[in-house]
């Protein structure tokens, strides 16, 4: 192996190792932790009105009331600092954002019931 070759290899070689250290640190930051009981956004989440509820469960799973309509969706969700994602069990997608205490999701407001 010729000199030029080898300088290209070891250079490859830690260009690749940075790349490693850089996926694990973004891997980390963006991994969702499984929420607690004691989460500060664990529980009833309600619109203004009582009409729509999230209740999000320590287990990472919520269950969506709609009116009379009890468990209308249930699904999963993460938390990621103060963004929600869902994933409903029928394959729905959507997600949300909490802002000094009030859920933003899908044009609605919500807020946790005390």
């Amino acid at each position: 192996m010729s000199i030029l070759a080898a300088a290209v290899l070891v250079a490859g070689a830690t260009g690749l190792s940075a790349q490693k250290g850089l996926a694990r640190m973004n891997i980390a930051q963006n991994t969702a932790a499984r929420p607690s009981a004691s989460h500060p956004y664990v529980g009833m989440w309600v619109t203004a009105d009582g009409h729509i509820r999230h209740n999000l469960l320590p287990n990472g799973r919520y269950d969506e009331a709609r009116g009379n309509r009890k468990s209308a969706y249930q699904g999963r969700y993460e938390i990621r600092g103060n963004h929600i994602n869902y994933w409903d069990d029928t394959g729905f997608t959507a997600d949300g954002t909490f802002i000094d205490g009030v859920l933003h999701h899908a044009g609605m407001i919500l807020y946790l019931e005390k």
